[in-house]
């Protein structure tokens, strides 16, 4: 991947460009951040730099990721007692160059496994040990890129460290990874950290226009509703799903006021609850993400700041003006904390239909409630 098809992140293209032409690369890296913010996209075109300084036909094999010393390792689930991610390839090549900003909720849709957990074991980092023993077929540098390195197990963390403290010769590991909260000390101890922020709005918005063709109209919008994650912003950019979520928004709000006097639309949010329940969690979590920046923005209304609005529902005859009065300071914490929290299960593996049928009922106990 070239350096130019990466969003912003100028200062730390520098950096790792002036560490390869100083001959300072650190055999054991962590690219710290969201998918979205360009971990894979940097390790990727570091990688690509670091081959293709060796040989010049490296650059189109790291391309299109079939370059015999470049190796993959992410989160697969387990079958028939193994779990190695060698067999998933395909798939997971497919969906990079489609999109290297694309997440962990992705990748799951993708395999169908929201019900299954992925994770590295340690027969994952026993293949790629047996695979970094043997020669370079260029006789130059191996490289692994393991992606999601979070989501090493206790015991495939373990035998890492164990590679990470005898690394073969000319080998360079390149981890990327969404928190350091669930990888060992020792093993962050040994690798020379990479935080990647988010992409400045500037740069997130001149990369869509310019690589992704967004028109200017919109890119306002989208820059705002992405906060700076390339990943979120293409998806907002395909429409993925607005012209449905809209409507289901619409129906919880309109659903929720109701069923104080009428308990009877109780079961309406019910049914609007197995409904949304039924898709991916990647999907779910959209949603989830809509929700939230549709109730800041009525809040941002009620409060005056209509300079800061972007966005409205102008649709099904729904009045955003008069929504807008009943999200305050009173009830606002709660609403978000709630999402929060639903999140949170979902990610956990919860009972969806469960999750969002308390999210959806405790939304008409918050709606109702005074600013005063």
């Amino acid at each position: 991947m070239d350096w130019d098809h990466i969003a912003g992140q100028q200062k730390l293209k520098e950096q790792l460009q002036k560490s390869i032409t100083d001959n300072r690369v650190s055999h054991a890296q962590l690219f710290l951040g969201k998918e979205g913010h360009g971990t894979l996209p940097l390790a990727l075109a570091y990688a690509q730099s670091i081959l293709r300084n060796e040989n010049e036909a490296a650059k189109s094999r790291v391309e299109n990721l079939n370059h015999l010393d470049l190796h993959f390792s992410f989160p697969v689930y387990s079958e028939k007692s193994k779990s190695q991610s060698s067999r998933f390839f395909p798939q997971f090549r497919e969906m990079i160059l489609e999109n290297p900003y694309a997440g962990f909720d992705d990748w799951s849709s993708l395999l169908e496994s929201e019900n299954k957990q992925l994770f590295i074991s340690a027969d994952e980092v026993d293949e790629q040990n047996e695979k970094f023993l043997l020669k370079s077929f260029e006789g130059g540098t191996k490289i692994l890129i393991m992606w999601r390195a979070d989501k090493m197990n206790v015991s495939a963390s373990n035998k890492l460290l164990k590679f990470l403290e005898e690394p073969p010769a000319k080998t360079i590991i390149l981890l990327t990874a969404d928190t350091a909260d669930d990888m060992l000390p020792t093993i962050l101890s040994r690798t020379q950290t990479i935080e990647v922020p988010a992409v400045q709005d500037e740069d997130l918005g001149r990369y869509l226009h310019e690589q992704h063709g967004a028109p200017e109209d919109q890119l306002e919008e989208i820059v705002r509703r992405s906060t700076g994650n390339v990943n979120t912003a293409l998806k907002i950019l395909r429409n993925e799903g607005s012209g449905e979520f809209e409507e289901l928004f619409i129906q919880w709000v309109r659903d929720a006021f109701q069923v104080k006097k009428k308990p009877e639309f109780l079961k309406n949010i019910i049914m609007w609850a197995r409904n949304i329940a039924t898709w991916n969690r990647e999907k779910q979590k959209s949603f989830l993400d809509y929700c939230s920046e549709m109730f800041r923005l009525a809040l941002l209304q009620n409060y005056g700041l209509n300079h800061m609005i972007y966005r409205k529902i102008d649709h099904s005859g729904f009045n955003w003006d008069s929504f807008t009065r009943f999200i305050h300071g009173a009830n606002i914490e709660s609403i978000m904390e709630e999402i929060t929290t639903a999140d949170y299960h979902l990610q956990r593996n919860a009972n969806a239909k469960i999750v969002w049928t308390d999210l959806g009922i405790k939304l008409s106990r918050y709606i109702h409630k005074s600013a005063q």
